[in-house]
């Protein structure tokens, strides 16, 4: 989070790397919730709406996130201010119009440095698992990858074609390569309090209003201090 001030008040507010009337796009923290749940702990969704309390001086500002982020990745998460364009953006992301981008450190290199991964995915209550194709409820995963040395470790660039739940972290560890401090996956190597080396980097959409081409980028700067 930053700290501003606005007529004499100080704000607390999330980590926003762009902000129109329309669209507001933070770079959450690991460890962050994006919405609330049933716990009531601190999330994305309830820091936004404070910092457009505060900031535009309405009671009750309309927010809305478009996609979410586990709560152990970091990186790009996008919102809309305003309802009427909710259709729209949400359309985007249901067609696949939407590119999204993630970086990932693990421990291990996989046998080929770059290519495409597909499988069939099932979300088995709080953990997803890769399944035959005929399996019930199975859908298709896909993401492509390259792969360089970073220090001892590997640094993954990936692009997501499909967004399914723990889509990457699962498909990465069944090549053998668990992300770094992704105990649930399978990683023996510790990374940092309630976070996974998964960051969502880069975003690329189309604007509701201008149908300009947008893209966002989040550094993933806990990234660069890990060899």
């Amino acid at each position: 989070m930053t700290i501003i001030s606005k007529n004499n008040k100080t704000i607390i507010t999330p980590h926003i790397i762009h902000e129109d009337d329309v669209l507001l796009v933070c770079n959450k923290p690991a460890g962050l919730m994006v919405e609330p749940d049933r716990n009531n702990f601190p999330n994305l969704l309830q820091e936004v709406k404070h910092y457009l309390k505060e900031t535009s001086g309405q009671t009750q500002p309309y927010v809305q996130h478009l996609h979410r982020l586990d709560r152990v990745t970091s990186g790009i998460v996008l919102f809309t201010k305003q309802k009427h364009y909710l259709k729209n953006l949400s359309e985007q992301f249901a067609q696949r119009q939407v590119s999204k981008y993630y970086l990932a450190i693990t421990a291990n290199a996989p046998l080929t440095p770059s290519g495409i991964i597909e499988h069939w995915h099932r979300k088995e209550k709080k953990k997803a698992v890769l399944v035959a194709e005929d399996t019930p409820f199975a859908e298709k995963a896909k993401l492509t990858y390259t792969v360089s040395p970073h220090g001892k470790r590997f640094l993954w660039d990936i692009q997501l074609h499909t967004g399914k739940y723990h889509q990457i972290r699962v498909q990465l560890a069944d090549l053998g390569c668990p992300i770094l401090g992704d105990e649930l996956y399978g990683s023996l190597e510790p990374y940092a309090p309630n976070a996974i080396a998964l960051h969502a980097t880069r975003l690329i959409i189309q604007h509701p209003v201008t149908q300009q081409t947008m893209i966002f980028d989040a550094k993933a700067e806990a990234f660069d201090a890990l060899h």
